[in-house]
C-alpha cells in the first residue's frame, strides 16, 4: 500500500533483468502463447497487444509484423497486459464501462527521442472513444493503457446502475498535483437494468432548403452511422417556417455527420452536445406466425416485464403476400414472441465494471523503468 495525496491505494512494482531495446510482434506473441495462462487470458492479451501493433504499423507504415514494439517489448509491460487480464478473469468481470479517458500535455522521451503527449500511438488507438484533455503536463494514458480500454471497454460515460460491491485504487509512480490513482467500481447489474452510454446531438436550424432535398441528406446521415434524424418545424426569424434538423449519433461518428450537414445542407453552422442516454437492454427473437417468420424486438424493463416490437418490414411482407391484415401479423408475432419468452431461461446478472480516473479522471500508468503501475487499477481492489 502506498499513499497518494491522502489516499491510500495498490501499488505493484514488478522487477525484471536487462531487456532487449524493443521485441517483434511474432516474438511477444510467441511468449504469451507458449505460456501456462488460460485460453481466454491469452486471447484478451493477444487481442491488446495486436491494437497496439496495427497503430505502430500504420504511424511507421510498415508491415505489421515487422512491426518492432518499444511499449510491449519488455517482460514487465508483457505482464502489466496479461497481469489485467488475469484479474478480470479472477474476478469474473463482464461488462466494462469506462469514464472518458483525460489526456495529458507536455513532451515524453522515447526510443525515438522527444515525443508529443499524448503519444501517437495512444492518440491513434483513441480514435472513435470519448476523449477529455487534462492541464497536467504528464502522461497519463499510455498506449498499453490505451489499448487494454480499447478492447475491454463496452460503453463509456457515467456509472452505470448496479449494485456497487467493491472500490478499487491503483496507484502510479509519479506524484502529481492531484492524486494519481485509477479508481475501480466492481458491482452487479440486474440484466434489465438500464445502459448509459454517451451520444452526441448536432442540429441546425434551416429555412432555405429546398424541402425536395431533405430525403437525400437524411439518407447520407444514416448511410454515415446517424442513430436518428428528426425534422422538427420551428417558426424563424422574419417569420419564415423552417425545421430544426436534429442528428444523433455516437461520438465516433461526429466528424462525418457534420460534414454531411455542412455539405449537403444550406446552414452555415452546427450545434453540438454531448448527452447521455439511457438504454433498455434488449434482443431481437425470430417467432413463427400462422404466416412465416417474423423477428421481435424484445425490451427487458426494469421490473422484469418485456416490451416487444415486431419488425414492420417482415410483418408488412407478410401480410402483403397473405392478404391478411397488417394488425393481425403484428398480433400474432407478439403472442407468440410472449410465448417465447416466458419459456425462456432468466437472464443472469452481469458484473458491472466502471472506470473513475479520481477527481480529475486522470488515467494513471508509469513509465519509469521497470517501475510500473500494472493492470491498469482493472484487478486492485
Amino acid at each position: 500500500k502506498v499513499d497518494k495525496n491522502g489516499f491510500a491505494a495498490t501499488k505493484i512494482d514488478v522487477i525484471v533483468g536487462p531487456q532487449p531495446h524493443a521485441r517483434p510482434l511474432p516474438e511477444i506473441e510467441r511468449v504469451i502463447r507458449d505460456s501456462t495462462l488460460s485460453g481466454s487470458i491469452k486471447a484478451n492479451a493477444l487481442a491488446a497487444i495486436r491494437i497496439i501493433a496495427t497503430e505502430e504499423a500504420r504511424i511507421h507504415n510498415m508491415p505489421l509484423e515487422e512491426v518492432h514494439l518499444h511499449e510491449v517489448g519488455g517482460e514487465d509491460a508483457i505482464i502489466d497486459i496479461t497481469g489485467t487480464m488475469i484479474g478480470i478473469e479472477a474476478l469474473g468481470i463482464q461488462r466494462f464501462i469506462s469514464s472518458p479517458l483525460p489526456l495529458g500535455r507536455g513532451f515524453v522521451q522515447g526510443a525515438h527521442g522527444s515525443i508529443p503527449l499524448p503519444a501517437p500511438a495512444a492518440a491513434a488507438i483513441l480514435k472513435g472513444l470519448p476523449v477529455t484533455g487534462s492541464p497536467i503536463a504528464a502522461e497519463l494514458v499510455t498506449p498499453t493503457g490505451a489499448a487494454i480500454i480499447r478492447h475491454l471497454a463496452s460503453g463509456f460515460g457515467e456509472i452505470p446502475p448496479m449494485r456497487l460491491d467493491t472500490i478499487g485504487y491503483g496507484a502510479g509512480t509519479r506524484d502529481l498535483q492531484i492524486p494519481n490513482l485509477l479508481r475501480v467500481f466492481i458491482g452487479e447489474s440486474d440484466a434489465a437494468a438500464f445502459e448509459i452510454d454517451t451520444v452526441v446531438l448536432l442540429e441546425a436550424n434551416i429555412d432555405d432548403q429546398n424541402p425536395e432535398h431533405y430525403e437525400h441528406i437524411m439518407d447520407r446521415l444514416f448511410e454515415a452511422g446517424a442513430l436518428d434524424v428528426t425534422l422538427t418545424p420551428a417558426q424563424m426569424k422574419k417569420n419564415r417556417p423552417g425545421v430544426i434538423l436534429g442528428v444523433l449519433g455516437k461520438p465516433s461518428a461526429a466528424a462525418a455527420l457534420r460534414t454531411i450537414l455542412l455539405e449537403e445542407s444550406s446552414t452555415l453552422g452546427v450545434r453540438e452536445q454531448s448527452l447521455q442516454r439511457s438504454l433498455l437492454q434488449r434482443e431481437t427473437i425470430h417467432v413463427e406466425t400462422d404466416h412465416g417468420t417474423v423477428h421481435v424486438k424484445v425490451a427487458h424493463l426494469p421490473g422484469g416485464g418485456h416490451r416487444y416490437a415486431p419488425e414492420y418490414d417482415d410483418c408488412r411482407a407478410l401480410a402483403k403476400s397473405a392478404s391478411v391484415p397488417l394488425h393481425e401479423i403484428y398480433s400474432q408475432a407478439e403472442s407468440a414472441a410472449r410465448v417465447q419468452m416466458d419459456v425462456a431461461p432468466s437472464h443472469s446478472h452481469a458484473h458491472s465494471h466502471s472506470h473513475d480516473h479520481s477527481h480529475s479522471h486522470e488515467r494513471s500508468h508509469s513509465h519509469e523503468p521497470h517501475d510500473h503501475d500494472h493492470g491498469h487499477g482493472h484487478h486492485h481492489h
